[in-house]
This record gives C-alpha cells, sequence and structure tokens, in this order.
C-alpha cells in the first residue's frame, strides 16, 4: 500500500486556502508555545489567503496582533494574520488516562450503562456492536474535545 499523504493534500488543495487549515492547526501549538494555544486558535482562512484567529477576547487580539509577523514566519501558508475575539475549541482532558490506542477503556458502569441501553435489540450482531460503540462514546465523553 502507498502512503495516502501526497494524494489527499492534492485534493484540498482544491478547496484553496481552507484546504490547508489542517497543517496550520498542527503546527499551531509548537509556533506560538502553550499558553498563547490556550487563548488563541486558528479558525479558518479567507479567500486572499489571511488566517483568522479566533482569539478569548480582544485584549489576546491585540497583544497578539502586535506579535503577528514573528508568528507567521512560523506557520505553513498564512499570507496574514488577522485576530479577532471567538471561540475556542475546549481544552483536551491530559492523555496519561488514555491507552496506548488513545481511548480510555470503558469503565464497568459505562460498559453495564451501554449493554442496558442496547438491551432492546433483538439482532444480537447489531445489539454487539451498538453496545460496543455505546461503550467508546461513553468512554471518550470527556476527553474527545480535543484540539
Amino acid at each position: 500500500m502507498e502512503p495516502l499523504g501526497d494524494d489527499i493534500r492534492h485534493e484540498l488543495g482544491r478547496f484553496g486556502p481552507q484546504g490547508g487549515i489542517g497543517e496550520v492547526v498542527k503546527a499551531w501549538p509548537a509556533a506560538v508555545g502553550d499558553e498563547i494555544a490556550r487563548s488563541a486558535w486558528p479558525a479558518r482562512f479567507t479567500r486572499d489567503g489571511t488566517l483568522i484567529v479566533h482569539t478569548r477576547d480582544s485584549v489576546w487580539a491585540f497583544e497578539l496582533t502586535q506579535r503577528a509577523g514573528e508568528i507567521q514566519e512560523r506557520l505553513p501558508n498564512a499570507k496574514a494574520l488577522k485576530f479577532v475575539p471567538g471561540p475556542l475549541p475546549e481544552p483536551s482532558v491530559e492523555a496519561t488516562q488514555a491507552t496506548p490506542q488513545g481511548s480510555p477503556p470503558p469503565t464497568r458502569e459505562q460498559s453495564r450503562q451501554a449493554a442496558e441501553w442496547a438491551a432492546g435489540i433483538e439482532d444480537e450482531d447489531l445489539r454487539k456492536i451498538v453496545t460496543k460503540a455505546v461503550e467508546m462514546s461513553l468512554a471518550n465523553a470527556p476527553s474527545d474535545r480535543s484540539f
């Protein structure tokens, strides 16, 4: 099998500047540091390639505007930066409670609740699939709000 990364980047390129948001989001924490990443996050590109960054409030927007040139040098695909107050992603729960696969295992209570919710499904195979999906959803509920 061949890696799909280049093909995916090519297809995303058809969406114009917005297709590069994934690379910017990935680079953001390293480009600005943890403190700024908790208070500002890339939101979208405009048609002219300007990256709109949502900030916690107008004070953060003003301060980061003063550092826009410095930050822009560290980011791929950003022709210019504009900082505006806006919604930020919720911080994720610490990864220490996750399994090597990235998701915490369901607790006994979560497994019991999942089985209870799926109990009304007559088809055994479907009931098992739904139970597993509900277990995973319940186990990920506190930590699925990653950046």
